[in-house]
């Protein structure tokens, strides 16, 4: 029986040794590369043409997970992809399915569960907890927020912690200009503070 393939993606060492040891007990499966970015991860995967890649949804600067797995995807041969990661805001997960992941795993799971994900993957199975289904279900029926580029600017100035004056000099606006698109971005997320912003963005995957 031909093993599966499998690449690991994470900027940590110590967590691709620790995968790597849970994997490399298995006859079934083998570790074929590591990588410790998005970027590392697309050049190996052309060059090793792995079946399953792990992958981290964070990977320090350069390509994030969803980035790399949209990546990997559009290859060919394209490879599986499973987020393992420690995150589990519903935007991050429902992007990296989205993307074309075949599973999102938290790196608290049990290694069994792990290497049954990549056996799945591997067979062209989706890979996703009930409870993860049905948040990824839940997130995609709700109302996206749609905001503007300008809103989306003073936006992200505003998770800098930028005052109004400071968002209106880097815009090259005035204040009340600054303060219109706040009224606007508050309205359209429902919130009631910049704080409160801050926080409804970085959940839905606006930040």
């Amino acid at each position: 029986m031909t093993a599966v393939r499998v690449l690991l993606v994470d900027d940590h060492p110590i967590v691709r040794a620790g995968v790597r040891s849970l994997i490399d007990r298995r006859d079934d499966i083998a570790v074929v590369g590591e990588a410790a970015s998005g970027e590392e991860a697309i050049a190996l995967a052309r060059h090793l043409q792995p079946d399953v890649v792990l992958c981290d949804l964070r990977l320090g600067d350069g390509l994030d997970g969803v980035q790399t797995t949209r990546q990997l995807r559009a290859e060919h041969p394209a490879p599986a992809v499973i987020i393992l990661t420690t995150f589990d805001r519903d935007a991050e997960i429902l992007g990296a399915i989205e993307a074309g992941a075949a599973g999102y795993l938290l790196k608290d799971v049990a290694p069994d569960e792990i290497v049954q994900a990549i056996r799945r993957a591997a067979g062209g199975g989706l890979v996703l907890s009930p409870e993860l289904s049905e948040r990824v279900v839940a997130v995609s029926r709700a109302p996206r927020v749609r905001l503007t580029e300008r809103e989306l600017d003073v936006l992200r100035l505003l998770d800098t912690g930028s005052s109004n004056r400071e968002i209106a000099k880097t815009l090259f606006v005035t204040e009340a200009t600054v303060k219109t698109h706040l009224v606007h971005i508050f309205e359209k997320l429902g919130a009631d503070s910049r704080a409160r912003a801050i926080a409804i963005a970085r959940d839905t995957g606006i930040l």
